[in-house]
């Protein structure tokens, strides 16, 4: 059993999903019907943030997310981030401080990091902790991902 077709709107291109079962989620969608793996799936109980989206400007695990009431909202994935340019400057400071370990957990908080640094340029550590706390790294310890936050920061214009 499918539910009927719906369109997504993804990284500013619409797609339609015409095979969907009804209860699959965001996260499934984006990987195996859109072909967008840079979300990871991992606990698919929104416990590690690996799967992290933003849903019209929020961030999301995709993972508790049915595809189907994601139609007609604006949806943005690790896909998305970077511009035609080359990467973002939240993507060339995670390459730079070296916060990239065994890069499962590194989608997710690229994603959060660039909201974060979108509604607060110049963000405290408290700030980004607290905008991180969903998700999970296995291997750097965060301390780096910190050092990452603030370059990007820094060469978007903060003061960090």
């Amino acid at each position: 059993m499918s539910t009927d077709p719906f369109v997504l709107e993804v990284n500013g291109q619409s797609h339609e999903v015409a095979d969907a079962h009804p209860g699959e989620s965001l996260l499934r969608v984006l990987r195996e019907r859109l072909g967008l793996p840079g979300s990871k799936n991992a606990c698919e109980e929104g416990e590690c943030g690996s799967c992290t989206v933003l849903v019209d400007g929020q961030t999301v695990c995709s993972c508790l997310v049915l595809a189907s009431t994601a139609a007609g909202r604006q949806i943005t994935t690790i896909e998305g981030i970077s511009g035609d340019d080359g990467l973002s400057h939240v993507q060339e400071a995670f390459v730079d401080a070296g916060a990239v370990q065994c890069g499962f957990c590194t989608p997710g908080l690229i994603v959060s990091i660039g909201s974060l640094l979108e509604s607060d340029p110049d963000p405290s550590d408290l700030a980004v902790r607290e905008a991180i706390s969903g998700n999970l790294c296995r291997c750097t310890g965060y301390g780096r991902v910190l050092e990452a936050v603030h370059l990007a920061a820094t060469r978007r214009g903060g003061s960090t």
